[in-house]
């Protein structure tokens, strides 16, 4: 056979091996990232935990409150400050 045909054969396969390594490489990386994600939301969900048991449940509850209403104010404000597309 041609001698070019078995360097392009060679290039080829070079490329695929190379897009290999750089698969495997992501997929590492991608799962250190989700583990990080894991352990973040754990002290997230921990830290939340403290905060209630030290307010205790009564003031949690109103703090909450307090919250949704706070959001419910600030997406009426968004609303209010959208401004009407030009037709």
């Amino acid at each position: 056979m041609d001698k070019s045909l078995y360097k392009m054969k060679g290039k080829k396969q070079s490329t695929v091996k190379s897009l290999q390594n750089r698969v495997e490489g992501l997929t590492k990386i991608v799962k250190e990232l989700i583990k990080e994600v894991q352990i973040n939301a754990n002290l997230a969900q921990g830290t939340l935990t403290a905060f209630q048991l030290h307010l205790g449940e009564e003031e949690w509850n109103k703090l909450v409150e307090e919250l949704k209403d706070k959001e419910k104010r600030n997406i009426e404000q968004e609303n209010k400050l959208e401004i009407p597309e030009e037709k």
